[in-house]
């Protein structure tokens, strides 16, 4: 991921946040734009200003674009003191929602109107939201949350982009646009501390053209110590991160019509996952005998007729506290930082082959190195409560390593001929990844005495004999995977301006994508040695060797009203890709998943530009959804738990309605609000629970209800900016925003749901403080991330608080291993001071 850090303003910019236009992805760097020292971004004396994109690859103004889209301009971001992109998870975009992955704050869950994967995290999985940096689509959602380097804007583009952005677009794009070098002299500096022990740092400097070379140089620093606080001397707590990030940008224009523009970029991300605390103890009741008499202690996809074993009490040492943020664990575990390392070049050759032609090739080497070490449960998952010996073995170290190389070629035409807007290419993408993961235990508990130790890092669980421990060479391998992509396409769009008002778009892109994946080891088997060939066949197990064909055509009808008044309908169709389960022992394969869309809009322009109101509804049908269950898989070496991703049959249902309300009532003051409704349904799927007793098997077929995650029915934002000058030339700038969603699923298969969430951040700076005689301005802020201090769970669990899956019989539910629901809050109040300099 290209980090970045937000900077002022362009003096042209539009509110805080800009809404609704659309289109395809964004291809290239946007030109340079002068800066203004924090300016508010308000809007011009004629009314509410123009907002430039380049959503259909050339620029144009986002209200006669026709699709929906959301911009944030480096305004907007600094104004919510967004370093990184999991701080758009408050809900700036309300129909975009971001999440991060349990085990660790780097990889990130991103979703635009309910097409949103769960564990997306697995090798051979994808996306179903394309993330771009300057054209570049980015393969894994691993170090996404990277620091942000210097962001000119980030669009957000809703529904699917199949025709211009490719396979796993199918809810949208995140596109992220830098800033590219002037070829002049300037720059900033930035400082920054804030409670939790943060502090910020970030330098962006603009050298002057050489030769028809152009310089910019970035550099970021991003600390804030641990949320949770770890008892273990000597551990790292948990939500914490250090990030670094440099990079370095060059332009070449060696003759008129012709620009290269090539990057490099490096970022480093230390940071532990979030507590995850236990909230409950038995929340449903579970009891042994008929279930009938335990009514809401029911695994989802099951028919038990009986609940055999018993709930045990929590043990004295573990808490148990569902109503606030935990700021100190109640058992220190061993932990060390997760550290995600993200790497890679872009070069973006652009040249004017006729003043309305332009010829690009994009391309791109890119990488991503992980190592996971994740022991947010600590005392509250099981096996702690299993504890019936004189001591016993609890606290699951997740440990993981990925190490991900994609190479990208993309050629493109952007041209007008007569009254025809054209756009065609050609694209190239092959990605590799490798993986593996072991889950030791790390602490024991002793009965008599109510103490908690560190095991062994080597011998860990196990022994001597057979460490199971998580020092490197001591380690029982769960799993391990390697995955080859490669995608092929071609596309094309035109848009036929058949009069001054009316203007039809249609396009097309095949795509061929090859898929072909191993598993190295699963349940501490070695699948590649050959001494180990009939349990690997009695596991059922067959490599990934999957190709598929896609043709996802798309269909626009604009219709300009007025100047100021514009219409438009679509039909588009998007696709993402399938794979297989990394996490089962069969490497059970999975298909992709289709999406029609159907949508209507309108953008408008009211009372001599003071009002802007953008509104789009659509529909939504997606085919064969990929959704995650959890399930016991039988194996020749014993039964599992496994999380299997499969194919939903049917067509879910998606519909929604968005609103974006710009108001600039009086010169200085701007107010936003955005609104998304989003309805999702995935038809109910019939689960077959089998299980073999001395040679009988039984079944029985339940059906089961899916839920889409992290997806609110409804979800709002609003933002109040005003601007007023101060004493010889200063500026005055006050910013507040507040953000809504209703509560929502986190897990496919539980109706549970997390909280719903009200979070408000503000910042007020002075701007513009001439320093000496020279041009350099200084702007001091003071800003607050959860201004009130809201204290909610994004991300809830129940899986530890129902019966288990049958492992020896189908009618009757083990809950020897019920504990309660855990789950993660958000994270509190930050509040912080900075300062900069612009030279």
């Amino acid at each position: 991921m290209v980090p970045v850090a937000a900077q002022a303003a362009p003096v042209t910019s539009a509110p805080a946040t800009a809404t609704s236009a659309e289109s395809a992805p964004v291809a290239e760097p946007a030109a340079q734009v002068p800066a203004a020292a924090d300016s508010a971004a308000a809007a011009p004396a004629g009314g509410l200003a123009d907002i430039v994109v380049t959503a259909t690859r050339r620029e144009t103004n986002l209200q006669s674009t026709p699709v929906a889209i959301n911009v944030l301009n480096t305004q907007a971001l600094q104004d919510r003191h967004v370093q990184s992109l999991y701080d758009l998870a408050d809900g700036a975009v309300p129909s975009l929602r971001v999440a991060t992955f349990e085990a660790r704050q780097s990889a990130l869950t991103i979703g635009i109107r309910g097409i949103v994967p769960l564990d997306a995290n697995q090798p051979a999985r994808e996306q179903g939201v394309g993330i771009y940096v300057d054209g570049i689509y980015l393969g894994r959602q691993h170090g996404l949350n990277a620091a942000l380097f210097d962001v000119e804007r980030i669009e957000v583009l809703k529904g699917p982009q199949g025709t211009l952005f490719g396979r796993n677009t199918e809810g949208g794009a995140l596109s992220i646009v830098t800033r590219a070098p002037s070829g002049e002299f300037g720059g900033r500096v930035r400082v920054g501390v804030a409670n939790l022990g943060g502090y910020n740092g970030d330098v962006h400097l603009d050298l002057p053209e050489y030769a028809n070379f152009s310089v910019k140089l970035d550099a970021v620093k991003q600390y804030q110590g641990a949320v949770t606080s770890n008892p273990l001397p000597g551990q790292v707590g948990w939500g914490y991160y250090d990030r670094v990030a440099a990079r370095g940008a060059v332009r070449w224009q060696p003759i008129q019509g012709l620009t290269d523009d090539f990057s490099y970029d490096y970022g480093q991300d230390k940071n532990s996952p979030f507590y995850s605390q236990l909230l409950n103890a038995n929340p449903n009741a579970c009891a042994p005998g008929a279930q009938s008499a335990s009514p809401r202690c029911v695994l989802p996809g099951t028919a038990y007729t009986t609940l055999t074993g018993a709930v045990r009490p929590i043990l004295p040492v573990v808490q148990v506290n569902g109503n606030s943020r935990m700021r100190r664990a109640d058992i220190g575990v061993v932990q060390q930082p997760s550290v995600d390392e993200t790497h890679g070049f872009t070069n973006v050759l652009k040249y004017k082959a006729t003043p309305d032609i332009e010829l690009r090739s994009l391309t791109a080497w890119r990488g991503v190195d992980v190592t996971q070490w994740d022991n947010s449960g600590g005392a509250h998952r099981v096996p702690l409560l299993n504890c019936t010996s004189a001591t016993c073995n609890f606290s699951r170290y997740s440990l993981a390593d990925l190490r991900q190389r994609q190479f990208s070629q993309e050629f493109q035409a952007v041209g007008t001929v007569s009254a025809f807007d054209f756009v065609a290419g050609l694209y190239y993408f092959n990605e590799h990844v490798s993986d593996d993961a072991a889950t030791p235990n790390s602490q024991q508990y002793n009965q008599a005495t109510g103490t908690v130790t560190t095991l062994d890092p080597c011998i860990g669980g196990g022994s001597a004999a057979s460490p199971a421990g998580w020092q490197l060479g001591c380690r029982q391998i769960d799993r391990a995977s390697e995955v080859h992509s490669k995608s092929y396409a071609a596309y094309g769009q035109v848009t036929w301006n058949a009069t001054d008002a009316i203007h039809v778009t249609a396009g097309g892109r095949y795509t061929h994508d090859k898929k072909e994946g191993v598993l190295h080891f699963s349940r501490n088997i070695n699948y590649d040695n050959p001494a180990n060939a009939s349990i690997v066949a009695r596991n059922g197990y067959r490599p990934l060797d999957e190709s598929w064909d896609r043709f996802n055509p798309m269909v626009t009808v604009a219709y300009d009203a007025t100047r100021d008044l514009h219409f438009y309908a679509k039909y588009a169709t998007g696709y993402r890709a399938g794979g297989a389960s990394s996490r089962t022992s069969n490497y059970q394969a999975f298909g992709p998943e289709d999406v029609r869309s159907y949508e209507v809009g309108m953008k408008s322009d009211l009372f001599d530009r003071r009002v802007r109101l953008n509104l789009a509804g659509y529909i939504m049908d997606r085919d064969d959804s990929q959704v995650d269950i959890s399930s016991i898989q039988v194996t020749a070496t014993g039964s599992f738990n496994n999380l299997v991703t499969i194919n939903a049959p049917g067509t879910t249902r998606i519909r929604g309605l968005e609103a974006d309300l710009t108001v600039n009532p009086v010169e200085g003051l701007t107010l936003n609000a955005s609104y998304a409704y989003t309805y999702t349904r995935i038809p109910k799927v019939n689960i077959v629970n089998s299980v073999t007793t001395n040679g009988v098997t039984t079944s029985t077929t339940v059906p089961q209800q899916f839920f889409i995650v992290f997806t609110p029915r409804n979800a709002a934002s609003g933002a109040i900016d005003y601007a007023v000058p101060v004493g010889a030339g200063n500026r005055l700038t006050f910013h507040l925003d507040g953000n809504y969603a209703q509560a929502t699923q986190t897990f496919d298969q539980f109706a549970t749901k997390a909280d719903a969430s009200l979070i408000f951040n503000g910042r007020v700076a002075l701007g513009d403080i001439p320093l000496g005689a020279g041009a350099q301005k200084l702007t001091v802020a003071v800003w607050a991330r959860n201004l009130f201090d809201e204290q909610y769970v994004y991300r809830r669990d129940p899986s530890n608080s129902l019966p288990g899956a049958p492992t020896t019989n189908v009618t009757s539910g083990s809950i020897s291993n019920v504990l309660g629901d855990y789950g993660n809050f958000n994270t509190p109040r930050t509040i912080g001071v900075e300062a900069s300099v612009n030279f």
